[in-house]
């Protein structure tokens, strides 16, 4: 199967551009979700959280007790690439496993926030990248979650810089609103099943 990683720092829009691509057919799987899901279904997961971040990070229904776990990785770097170093293996897992299921498809995308930072796109044979000027995305973020435009620096502060992404990635798609994006969707839609065709 053809794989095409697909990120964008926070407000880009990346969320927009792939609900295009699943009305062109092509399958999403969306890492962050399935974050959520791996942490609350896969056993390896949940045993690595609870012995490192204590047995209070569940509830005793199974449900993850979020609180406890944003206490102890909020503002501290170490711990936050602990609590990562347990997800994205059991998030690599479920990739490999909805991709095994998908069928008659030409290829299929796997958007995460942190396509870059967890070494994802090494996984996939092409990787795009949603970008848009800081201004703007800090506008939208700001109009959509109803938060300050602080909040959303410091989110985007928390994420690889555009321009060392723009390094790595294989394809751009610019949503400035000024260029249309459908047809940059369209464009690299041609390219990918002419690569898919040829794996």
């Amino acid at each position: 199967m053809f794989k095409v990683g697909i990120t964008g720092n926070i407000g880009s829009g990346k969320t927009t551009v792939c609900k295009i691509f699943e009305i062109l057919g092509i399958p999403v799987f969306y890492a962050d979700d399935e974050a959520k899901k791996v942490m609350i279904e896969d056993d390896v997961l949940i045993a690595g959280i609870k012995q490192a971040f204590g047995k209070e990070a569940y509830f005793e229904d199974g449900a993850l007790n979020r609180k406890h776990i944003a206490g102890i990785v909020f503002n501290n770097k170490e711990e936050l690439l602990k609590l990562n170093a347990l997800v994205h293996p059991a998030v690599f897992r479920a990739f490999d496993k909805w991709v095994i299921n998908q069928k008659n498809v030409p290829y299929v995308l796997k958007e995460a926030a942190l396509l870059f930072e967890s070494d994802s796109y090494k996984m996939c044979d092409r990787s795009v990248l949603v970008t848009a000027p800081l201004d703007i995305r800090i506008q939208r973020v700001t109009q959509r979650d109803g938060i300050t435009a602080d909040e959303v620096k410091s989110r985007n502060d928390r994420q690889f810089s555009e321009e060392k992404k723009l390094a790595t990635a294989n394809d751009v798609i610019i949503n400035d609103d000024t260029q249309l994006v459908i047809p940059q969707i369209m464009k690299l839609h041609e390219l990918y099943l002419s690569l898919a065709e040829t794996k």
